[in-house]
């Protein structure tokens, strides 16, 4: 694995403990989660380009504002979508199969 995808794993765990440890303040910590809510989103976008990027930030923005919704580890979910789970590679084409 490059440094770049460590870097992008820490970073987005680092994240997701923040988003989670809103949840743990009482009465005060659901009025945190609205200013977060759009900071993580912008910071998703920028860790991610593109339109994987967006629909991320969208779905991560919704999971924090939504309340007892920040157990969920999006960054570490789209990290894991990114690297592990998607089957092509970043920027390349998948090829189309023709039936004869």
């Amino acid at each position: 694995m490059d440094k770049s995808k460590n870097k992008l794993l820490v970073k987005g765990l680092a994240y997701d403990v923040v988003g989670m440890t809103t949840m743990a303040i009482p009465v005060v910590g659901p009025f945190l989660d609205i200013l977060w809510a759009p900071y993580a989103a912008k910071t998703m976008q920028e860790m991610y380009p593109g339109k994987k990027g967006k629909v991320a930030s969208v779905i991560l923005f919704i999971e924090e504002i939504l309340p007892g919704t920040d157990i969920i580890p999006t960054f570490t979910l789209m990290w894991l979508y990114t690297y592990v789970w998607n089957k092509d590679k970043p920027g390349e084409l998948r090829p189309i199969k023709v039936r004869s």
